[in-house]
């Protein structure tokens, strides 16, 4: 199946790249003066991890070989990876990947649509996003503090292309580099269940075109799921808050979620 080649292919190099990050030291092993290996070698983490290098070597090549779930947790402790980033090892590869139907997104959309419009009436942004990312309702709100998103063209009207290539992006929001770090992080995450999307695919050839700083980032394959996180605004005429941002899950429609920016000090501080 092309979805488990694509899987496959996408944890072999995730594991090369976290081998790479490792140091014997970190792993209790004394490091030697003339390692040519970056990181530790395949056949210590096979060692470590109680495998057959062999068998590790077949993994990291993405061959169809099908590692089980205690075999992907020895490996997350060999690699030192945090929880998104097991999680993700064994979404890549234990997990399907789909295609959403489109009448099953037009559906969802309608509803995230009147959901948003009935819970956005106040000073803060609300807005809804598919399962690519792309905002399909917001409230007034999201115009004032983030941009406008009926002003650009439907295909495009997702936050983190906003994040990457918009120059007001950069001057709005305050910590700017690891805002859009993070949320290329949580695309990489939702990759991982569909790597042999071609919409996905998509996106992410669109933005490593358009953007230099995507393209660092998204080779560095950090990690993250969704999270509540703070992130701190400034703009003119508004002043300066920092919201926690929740992203609410839609149950009927499970593509689509709800973005919600709850302000941690009250009142944003005038700046004018």
């Amino acid at each position: 199946m092309a979805g488990s080649s694509e899987r496959r292919q996408e944890l072999a190099r995730f594991l090369r790249n976290r081998r790479a990050r490792i140091t014997p030291e970190q792993v209790g092993l004394p490091a030697g003066a003339r390692r040519r290996t970056q990181g530790l070698r395949r056949e210590e983490v096979a060692v470590l991890a109680g495998l057959s290098p062999t068998w590790y070597t077949y993994l990291e090549q993405g061959r169809d070989i099908h590692p089980s779930p205690q075999v992907l947790d020895s490996l997350a402790n060999v690699l030192c990876l945090e929880e998104d980033e097991r999680k993700y090892i064994h979404q890549l590869a234990l997990g399907r990947t789909t295609e959403v139907p489109s009448d099953l997104d037009d559906e969802g959309r309608h509803l995230v649509t009147q959901v948003t419009r009935i819970t956005g009436y106040g000073p803060f942004p609300v807005y809804a996003a598919n399962q690519y990312g792309e905002v399909v309702a917001w409230n007034k709100a999201t115009v004032d503090w983030y941009t406008d998103f009926g002003k650009q063209p439907e295909g495009r009207r997702s936050m983190l292309r906003w994040m990457l290539t918009a120059p007001e992006a950069r001057e709005r929001i305050i910590d700017w580099a690891e805002d859009t770090r993070d949320v290329v992080a949580r695309l990489r995450a939702a990759y991982a269940s569909r790597a042999a999307d071609r919409r996905m695919n998509q996106l992410v050839r669109e933005l490593e075109r358009e953007s230099p700083e995507f393209r660092l980032w998204w080779n560095e394959q950090h990690v993250r799921e969704q999270h509540v996180r703070p992130r701190t605004l400034d703009v003119p005429g508004l002043g300066t808050c920092t919201f926690q941002i929740a992203v609410l899950r839609v149950m009927d429609s499970p593509f689509h979620s709800i973005v919600v920016h709850l302000p941690i000090d009250g009142a944003p501080n005038s700046s004018v």
